[in-house]
């Protein structure tokens, strides 16, 4: 689906970070990219919290890893 992604090269790159700044500003690309991190830390924390709540689960029923 996304195969032509494979094919793009810096300098396609680079005009389309142009393209977007241009079209959406930089403060807003700044905010996206901000905004983005937060999600994927906090995505993370959910994922390390999950794990340690199946872990405590497991030992309280007594199952071997």
């Amino acid at each position: 689906m996304l195969d032509f992604l494979k094919n793009i090269g810096p300098t396609e790159l680079i005009i389309l970070v142009i393209i977007l700044i241009v079209l959406f500003g930089a403060k807003a690309i700044v905010g996206l990219g901000k905004k983005s991190g937060e999600t994927v830390k906090e995505v993370k924390k959910m994922k390390r919290e999950f794990t340690e709540y199946i872990e405590a689960d497991d030992d309280r029923k007594g199952v071997s890893k």
